[in-house]
């Protein structure tokens, strides 16, 4: 077969594929979006806005607490014929401490931004799963396009070498060594395809999506700072911090302020009507803060040292991907150029095979050569894809 023969097949079944596997068109970020919808984790960052939400209302009300109702009822004979029924009627109000309304509602609004934040994260973490299962697809959709190529030209090579044979021209041994390699070019391509269907299976059951959009290949020119961990790692030590700072500011149960009316009635005589007010003020005792101050101030240390690795584990993260990125680049640039060599040497080998000058064996390891070599040009350009992209999940940057 032509070496422009083999190349146009090769574009042809690339392109048959790349058709297929892009039908219906959509985008790497809707297929986030998808695979998201499908996780528990976007349920759980629902109900964490929604109870954001709820304590941020809790935090601007009046009082610390919600207020209780007291009431009490007391009858008495004191004679035969008379009765007197007190009635009393309280409503005690939880006050806010010095500093812990402010306290409390810092808190809150550090625990609305851990949420959203947490949520970014946790985004990004699908985003990772969805891009590995593109890439994943993407190299098998590579060895497939080079299995049914490299299938296809030992076809016609063996057709060839059965009409020079039906000719006279060369042995029936060849018409052998023909077909046999043909058909382990066939089994290639059988694995090929099963194994790019075991990847299509888990891209759906991933997304349940059917198509796999592309995965770009430029490197954003950002810094790990802009990284969602990275991000919500300083929101939850500003969350630590704000309930440091509540902990502080409620060295005590909420006071209470007791607002009391009395009535009490006799038989026979006036009615008795009276206010009172009382205060209740409990006391803090270390038995009881000291406990919660050691627990604070173990999340915030505790939070500081999480950012802390995360930023190293993030750096050297990118720094590998950059390397891997510049490696792929250099692999995809030797496999072409060695791919174009080893295909021109295959053709002049069949000239030569033509000409009666080289036998049939040689000429089938020069086309297998070009042949494994064009297809690690495709599995190259794939791998520099996955390449960019792990970069791109390493940096924070979503599709």
């Amino acid at each position: 077969m032509r070496p422009k023969h083999f190349t146009a097949a090769l574009a042809l079944a690339a392109g048959l594929a790349s058709q297929a596997w892009a039908q219906p068109a959509v985008s790497l970020a809707d297929a986030v979006e998808s695979a998201w919808q499908r996780t528990s984790q976007s349920a759980e960052v629902s109900g964490q806005a929604r109870r954001a939400l709820a304590e941020r209302a809790g935090a601007g009300a009046l009082w610390a607490a919600p207020p209780a109702l007291e009431v009490g009822v007391v009858s008495s004979r004191q004679r035969a014929v008379a009765a007197t029924r007190e009635t009393e009627v309280g409503i005690a109000i939880p006050l806010w401490l010095p500093g812990q309304r402010a306290a409390r509602k810092g808190q809150v609004e550090a625990e609305a931004s851990a949420a959203s934040s947490n949520a970014a994260a946790a985004r990004l973490r699908v985003a990772g799963l969805v891009r590995e299962a593109a890439a994943e697809v993407a190299l098998q959709h590579a060895e497939v396009a080079a299995a049914q190529a490299n299938a296809r030209e030992l076809d016609a090579l063996a057709k060839d070498v059965e009409r020079r044979v039906a000719a006279g021209d060369l042995a029936r041994a060849d018409t052998l060594s023909a077909n046999a390699e043909h058909l382990t070019a066939v089994t290639v391509l059988a694995q090929a395809r099963q194994g790019l269907q075991a990847a299509q299976l888990r891209w759906q059951a991933l997304t349940g999506l059917q198509a796999v959009p592309p995965l770009a290949t430029d490197v954003p020119a950002t810094s790990v700072d802009e990284h969602p961990a990275i991000r919500a790692a300083a929101v939850n030590v500003e969350l630590a911090r704000q309930r440091l700072s509540v902990v502080r500011t409620s060295r005590s149960e909420a006071p209470e302020l007791v607002v009391k009316a009395r009535r009490e009635v006799t038989a026979g005589e006036p009615s008795i009507n009276g206010v009172g007010v009382a205060l209740r003020v409990p006391f803090g005792t270390a038995s009881r803060n000291e406990p919660l101050m050691a627990t604070a101030l173990s999340e915030v240390e505790l939070a500081e040292a999480t950012q802390r690795e995360l930023q190293q584990q993030l750096d050297a993260e990118v720094a590998t991907a950059r390397h891997a990125v510049d490696s792929a680049r250099q692999q995809a640039r030797d496999e072409t150029t060695r791919a174009k060599l080893l295909r021109e040497r295959a053709t002049l080998i069949d000239k030569s095979f033509k000409a009666g000058e080289t036998p049939l064996p040689e000429l089938l390891r020069a086309v297998t050569a070009a042949a494994q070599a064009e297809a690690a040009v495709s599995r190259a350009q794939a791998a520099l894809a996955q390449a960019a992209s792990r970069l791109q999940q390493a940096l924070g940057v979503m599709p």
